[in-house]
């Protein structure tokens, strides 16, 4: 099975993606680029993370290195400022389902488990969802963070996870945690969302990372 996995410098989407690779799925990694409004730190992470999951699995991984940061600057600069990390789960979403059509893959993986920070309460990830037709895995979605943190230290990623550049200077102070799909409807009528999303997969950086 190919999947598509979402990945970041921090300590979930490592986990969830080494879970999937477990399971023997064939995985593409996806990591949205937030620069200029973070600094290079958290590609240079990814890079790590994977290079340790593609060895821990003996396994190739491609990786798309995607502009994230233009549509970060529209979202800010156009729509209600709580909304914010909604909405920029629903672009990371959209994007990564052009890629999985594009290399013909059958879902994306996420490293969200419910409720852990304002964006992954129940009403957010349904709201988060509705903008894709595929499928979304969460193999993290009823771990805590200790869980997730024990596995992490398993498999050698929660060293280079912990390191400084993951932090989002973007996240507003009192984000939404119970988002209704009117409202982020009526926000996104506010952008150009396909230009966006097109642009991001057209831009997109692909390397191989080899284990």
């Amino acid at each position: 099975m190919k999947l598509i996995t979402l990945i970041s410098g921090g300590i979930d989407s490592p986990v969830a993606t080494h879970l999937m690779l477990e399971k023997g799925c064939n995985i593409i990694a996806v990591h949205m680029d937030n620069r200029p409004f973070i600094d290079e730190r958290p590609f240079e992470k990814v890079k790590k993370l994977l290079t340790i999951l593609a060895k821990h699995h003996n396994t190739t991984v491609k990786l798309y290195i995607a502009k994230h940061g233009p549509t970060q600057a529209e979202i800010v600069k156009k729509c209600d400022r709580k909304l914010t990390c909604v909405l920029c789960r629903r672009f990371m979403y959209m994007v990564a389902e052009k890629i999985l059509e594009k290399e013909k893959a059958e879902g994306i993986i996420t490293g969200e488990s419910l409720g852990q920070v304002a964006s992954q309460t129940l009403d957010n990830l349904y709201v988060e969802d509705t903008c894709i037709s595929t499928k979304v895995l969460r193999p993290l979605i009823g771990l805590d963070k200790l869980e997730i943190i024990k596995i992490s230290k398993d498999i050698e990623t929660y060293p280079i996870s912990i390191l400084p550049g993951h932090c989002c200077g973007l996240t507003p102070m009192f984000p939404e945690t119970h988002g209704k799909t009117e409202d982020i409807k009526n926000a996104e009528s506010k952008l150009d969302v396909d230009k966006l999303v097109d642009d991001a997969v057209k831009s997109a950086k692909i390397i191989e990372i080899k284990g």
